[in-house]
């Protein structure tokens, strides 16, 4: 495993034979809002930061002017080829190997593979120099499934950006505006569960849940895109069929999430299908929510149970209504110490400094190993744009 050393990376020792500073090109299909291309973004300026040329390829997206504002560009002639993403990777893997570049990968869930065909389509993940799983369940999983060694494997968890997901920097306002926008009831507990509208991310079991719970002075908000077409209408149904229509608003799109934490009393994740890592739970416990998560994958590594939050079964609607209405009865104390206890976890944990850091020192450890008397010869990496 990598260290947990936070210590500045060494690219400023060393430089290739040409005296460039070494650099990384990260390939994303796109880049929309999601975890693994958020994780691009913040790596790109942590490298710009260190002195590291932090180049992105990928189809664009909202998230591009990020890249740019971070000194990230398109371009040639790098050191280290990172594809985070299968579609792009087989190119990639290709482009790398036949110009003898470094090539990383990382493993952002357990891929699927129902067929040899889709075994062998997400086998290019572990065909990395080094590759990163997000967690240890997904690193359990790719050295399982696809025998990486670990030689090769790290494990490096998802980081929060505690610059913005910080309680203290969320002022009243920007609460403010967002309840209004949401058309959120004055002093009712508020109920949220974060994440793309589809069928996998539990919005159904969800919707059950708050049914069985039977109470009608709380409003629940479901915050995310459609992913699939249709599945809000089904999502509408289920609310209107179970007659809680007053207490159920829909929002696709939340430019302002730290401030959006901030109006939820109980941030839920109720996935059925275990989360490479679970990005909105570690988001939410760094602004001291109480969250409940279904109780697989990536939230058994960031939820402390009866500590920082509560896990519970997986497609189990009574459970976790009964988890939701915990949360929803802690005194004021109790919810002052549980946050508390959330926010240090985090920090002490899944900070985005550590992801970087520890991103950076797989980089270091390809291209400056210990046993060599020099940097390695840099070649320069012909791609199509």
């Amino acid at each position: 495993m990598v260290s947990d050393d936070n210590t500045n990376p060494r690219s400023l020792e060393h430089s290739s034979p040409e005296g460039r500073p070494p650099a990384v090109l990260q390939v994303v299909p796109s880049l929309v809002s999601g975890g693994a291309e958020r994780g691009t973004i913040e790596l790109a300026r942590a490298l710009t930061a260190a002195g590291w040329k932090a180049y992105v390829a990928s189809a664009g997206g909202p998230l591009e002017r990020d890249v740019e504002r971070s000194g990230a560009a398109r371009h040639l002639g790098i050191d280290i080829v990172h594809a985070r993403s299968r579609a792009p990777a087989w190119s990639a893997w290709a482009a790398a190997g036949a110009t003898g570049r470094h090539f990383v990968t990382t493993f952002h869930n357990a891929y699927g593979a129902r067929s040899s065909l889709k075994r062998w389509y997400n086998s290019v993940m572990a065909r990395g120099d080094r590759v990163i799983a997000i967690s240890e369940f997904v690193a359990d999983h790719a050295a399982s499934t696809y025998g990486i060694g670990a030689d090769r494997l790290r494990t490096i968890p998802r980081g929060v950006d505690l610059d913005i997901f910080d309680p203290e920097r969320v002022g009243g306002q920007r609460i403010a505006t967002l309840a209004r926008q949401w058309r959120l009831p004055d002093g009712a507990p508020t109920v949220m569960l974060p994440g793309r509208l589809t069928r996998w991310k539990g919005g159904l079991d969800f919707i059950a849940a708050i049914a069985e719970l039977g109470r009608h002075d709380i409003c629940c908000v479901l915050v995310g895109a459609e992913q699939r077409h249709g599945f809000r209408r089904e999502l509408e149904a289920a609310i209107e069929r179970r007659g809680l229509g007053g207490l159920f608003r829909i929002v696709e799109h939340c430019g302002d999430m730290p401030a959006a934490y901030m109006l939820a009393d109980v941030v839920v994740s109720a996935s059925t299908d275990p989360e490479g890592f679970g990005r909105i739970i570690a988001e939410a416990q760094a602004m001291g929510r109480p969250v409940v998560a279904t109780d697989h994958g990536g939230a058994r590594e960031t939820v402390v149970p009866g500590v920082t939050g509560w896990l519970v079964p997986a497609r189990n609607p009574s459970a976790l209504a009964a988890a939701i209405g915990a949360a929803l009865s802690l005194e004021s104390s109790e919810r002052s110490l549980l946050a508390r206890r959330a926010i240090a976890h985090i920090a002490a944990h899944f900070t985005r400094e550590a992801m970087c850091a520890r991103t950076i020192a797989v980089y270091e450890e390809l291209l400056f190993p210990e046993n060599d008397s020099g940097a390695p010869e840099i070649k320069p990496l012909a791609l199509q744009a």
